[in-house]
């Protein structure tokens, strides 16, 4: 699994891989309860095995994302709801410096809904 992780990284173009691999250090770091996998043919980050983020790249734009499994629960006004009811995503502009106070912070409140239990976990 890991080798297919990495060869989806290893596998976008210059500057999207080095945001993904930066927005994957981030999220990987936020919480030692956090862990990837892959469901879709999305890098996905669980928390205690329960869905919670995912890395992407818009079909249209090909500007890489993150998405809020939990979306609705997060208020925002970067986060986009578009035609969504659960989910909610964070366009990331992969060609600036990203904004990791931002999204530090919209990871912390995610995560906040499973340790809270928002979100059951078990």
């Amino acid at each position: 699994m890991a080798q297919e992780l990495d060869r989806y990284y290893l596998n976008q173009g210059e500057p999207n891989r080095s945001c993904l691999l930066a927005l994957r250090d981030i999220l990987l770091r936020s919480d030692s309860h956090v862990s990837e996998t892959r469901k879709w043919g999305m890098p996905c980050f669980c928390y205690q095995k329960k869905m919670f983020c995912y890395l992407w790249t818009d079909k249209k734009t090909s500007e890489p994302y993150l998405l809020f499994v939990e979306g609705k629960h997060l208020d925002h006004p970067d986060l986009e709801e578009g035609n969504r009811s659960r989910m909610k995503i964070f366009r990331v502009d992969p060609t600036t410096d990203l904004p990791i106070e931002t999204i530090q912070s919209l990871i912390d409140d995610a995560l906040d809904l499973y340790r809270n239990g928002t979100i059951k976990t078990g």
